[in-house]
């Protein structure tokens, strides 16, 4: 073995030898000497050099690995990770405390089998070499491939307020979520994902099953065939469903700009907040929906959905705001359907053009009508199922000829129409007053100008304890029903027995 001047141990040793009896034997100026020639040859520092010649020591070549001090070898290691996993994978110092215990048990019961020089080493152990021992082990456990976090994942998605559309093209849509939960957001619902191409007003939806971020993509890809041009942006809020790995690797592979809105600010996404109303939520209603059976009718009325609204529902595009003042003064373009506003746009293709007109002329308002109230027949049957509301089997002759007369009806929309309900004649709790409304009709009688809070102080005194102060307002109720009777006893001259089964019925 050599050093880095490339003298060898054994010649240093040699070297060394020889040089040390001189030094010892040597005056101050032969040391001197003595000690700039072994510096020289063997490359160390000059007060190592002192000491060397002054011991006889070698030069230690490398420091020692200490590989044949080892007393902790690998069947030390492995019975301690055994015993790691048996107890549940506790730390060092706790492990230290049952490994007595533990080895026993598992050796009683034939789960282990230790030589004993590994057995008392394994015992004799500090908690300290165990929690060393196992750091391997324990990293390699608790390792996880762990995804982005979502912070960090923001950050690569650019934010886009709604001043910062400034006449984008056709395709740069905004995307939103519209729950279907009713009037309780707890369990499994289904979710509307919706998109809205900022330019033409284009909107497209489609039913998931669950809130998760590849039924998002999915959604995409089955919107991206629906719409006549090819999507270049999407502009998202801040939902976990949108803003992942998964949504994000799938623009950058289709080459998709993707934007997101401020967080808590709706007025970002104005565009497609505005869909969700004027659209999904006209159509489909606030009832609770869930279940493959949900999802197929709903998909089947976004179906007629997408004929209806893009090709005969016209709507306004905002063009410009100006405020003076308190004084909002907002500017509109003409009404136009989606698909006049596509042919109007001069740099959409031709054979897309000639493909929207050819469309339209093969489309029936009426048909698609008639389609859209079927479908939403059958929600109403799902969210309210009764013989009224089920789905109407009507004709599209019969529903042509109900036309000019269903405005009589009101609200024509299955999905909209709200049941009466049963009035609520029974009590849910034992009446406080039974016993005594008797007593309080004679008191009134009596003073009929008595107030409801003297009375309610006299039944307390009267009756100590039975009467909680919280009570006060049922009697007040009650007394406010007794006096209205009594004047319509006086306004009425007959009719005696009426108002008389009328206050009985107060204290019932």
């Amino acid at each position: 073995m050599k050093m880095n001047n490339g003298i060898s141990k054994s010649a240093r040793a040699e070297v060394l030898k020889v040089l040390h009896q001189r030094y010892q034997a040597a005056g101050k100026k032969e040391k001197t000497k003595i000690l700039d020639e072994f510096v020289t040859v063997a490359q160390c520092h000059r007060k190592h050099a002192v000491r060397l010649l002054r011991n006889g020591a070698d030069i230690p070549s490398e420091r020692s690995t200490g590989a044949g001090r080892r007393i902790y070898d690998e069947a030390v290691r492995e019975t301690l990770i055994i015993a790691w996993e048996a107890a549940d994978r506790i730390c060092g110092k706790r492990l230290k405390a049952i490994l007595p215990s533990l080895i026993e048990a598992m050796e009683q019961h034939g789960h282990l089998k230790l030589d004993p020089p590994v057995r008392a080493r394994v015992l004799n152990v500090s908690a300290a070499t165990i929690d060393r021992l196992l750091a391997p082990v324990r990293h390699e456990a608790g390792r996880r491939h762990r995804r982005r976090t979502a912070k960090k994942i923001t950050r690569q998605i650019p934010i886009r307020t709604f001043a910062d559309w400034d006449g984008p093209a056709p395709g740069y849509l905004e995307i939103d979520f519209v729950v279907h939960g009713g009037d309780s957001l707890a369990g499994n619902f289904i979710h509307s994902l919706v998109a809205t191409d900022v330019y033409s007003g284009w909107t497209e939806a489609v039913p998931l099953l669950a809130r998760e971020q590849s039924l998002v993509v999915e959604g995409l890809e089955a919107i991206g065939q629906r719409l006549p041009m090819t999507i270049r942006g999407i502009d998202s809020d801040n939902d976990g469903a949108f803003i992942n790995d998964t949504l994000l690797t799938y623009c950058q592979q289709k080459q998709i700009e993707f934007t997101r809105s401020r967080a808590y600010r709706k007025n970002d996404q104005a565009w497609i907040e505005q869909k969700n109303g004027a659209v999904i939520r006209r159509f489909v209603g606030y009832a609770r929906y869930s279940g493959p059976i949900a999802g197929q009718t709903l998909a089947q009325l976004y179906a007629a959905v997408h004929w209806y609204v893009n090709y005969f529902q016209p709507s306004f595009k905002l063009l410009a705001k100006t405020r003076e003042g308190a004084k909002v003064t907002k500017r509109y373009d003409q009404p136009a359907t989606p698909c006049d506003r596509l042919l109007g746009y001069p740099a959409i293709d031709p054979s897309v053009k000639a493909a929207l007109q050819d469309q339209r002329a093969r489309l029936n308002p009426i048909e698609l009508l008639h389609r859209l109230r079927q479908a939403q027949a059958a929600l109403a049957a799902l969210s309210s199922p009764s013989p009224a509301t089920g789905p109407g089997q009507e004709s599209l002759e019969h529903f042509l000829q109900q036309l000019p007369t269903r405005w009589h009806a009101g609200e024509v929309r299955p999905t909209h129409i709200k049941h009466a309900t049963q009035p609520r004649y029974w009590r849910t709790r034992k009446d406080p007053f039974e016993d005594v409304w008797a007593e309080v009709l004679l008191w009134l009688q009596r003073d009929p100008e008595a107030t409801a809070k003297s009375l309610f102080e006299r039944l307390q005194a009267q009756y100590l304890g039975r009467f909680p102060d919280g009570q006060l307002r049922t009697l007040q109720r009650r007394i406010s029903k007794w006096r209205a009777i009594m004047a319509r006893k006086l306004v009425y001259a007959g009719g005696e027995d009426e108002p008389s089964r009328e206050l009985t019925a107060i204290g019932g």
